[in-house]
Order: C-alpha cells, then sequence, then structure tokens
C-alpha cells in the first residue's frame, strides 16, 4: 500500500506554464496537472488510456479531427493511441488518469512537454 498527499508533494514544473504532480501503481497512473492560461500540450499520442477530469478552468482539447472544450466538472476518455492537444482556455487544474502507467513521465523523457 502506498500514501500520498496532494498537497504535500511537491509540483514538478515541466515549463512555465505546466506542471504536474502523479502517483502511480504497477497499472495505472493519476496525475495533478496545472495549466496556465494559453498552455499548449503539442498533438502527441500515447499507449495510455487516458481519462482526464478538469477540477477549474478549461481545456480545448483536439482528437479525431474534433475539438472538444471540457470545463469545469466535465470528463473526457481518450483512447489508446489516439493523437490529441490541448489549449488552456483559462488558468486550469486536471486531474488525468492513465493506463498503463507514462513511463516517459516517470523517466522525465517526454520532451514534448518540454519545450
Amino acid at each position: 500500500m502506498q500514501f500520498f498527499t496532494w498537497d504535500e508533494m511537491e509540483k514538478e514544473v515541466v515549463s512555465e506554464t505546466f506542471a504536474r504532480r502523479f502517483v502511480h501503481g504497477e497499472k495505472a497512473m493519476l496525475a495533478q496537472i496545472f495549466l496556465k492560461k494559453g498552455s499548449v500540450v503539442p498533438l502527441h499520442h500515447h499507449e495510455s488510456e487516458q481519462i482526464s477530469y478538469v477540477l477549474e478552468g478549461a481545456l480545448e482539447l483536439e482528437l479525431e479531427g474534433r475539438r472538444v472544450v471540457l470545463r469545469k466538472g466535465q470528463v473526457l476518455v481518450i483512447p489508446s493511441m489516439v493523437p490529441h492537444s490541448a489549449v488552456a482556455l483559462e488558468d486550469t487544474i486536471d486531474l488525468d488518469i492513465f493506463a498503463p502507467v507514462r513511463q516517459d513521465w516517470i523517466d522525465k523523457s517526454d520532451a514534448y512537454l518540454r519545450k
């Protein structure tokens, strides 16, 4: 068993507009994402299925040729290997679940976020 308290965990500052905290087990990862207004998550894809839940703010996501605005209280499921991108329309706090875990986040090889 592992136990965590978000507010006691240090935020990893990935870029000037993107920070995160995450925990993971063997098969799944939970991430708290902090995006400043205007933050861009470039087009990317990954093996992990992703479930995104906006706690505060708004994100505009593009996937499968569609644009979706995700606001506080809304949830989006992104299937495995589907290319997607996002722009923060407001300062945003997002909770993401990934399965399997994002090894590129764990070993910090996620260069697309670190530009």
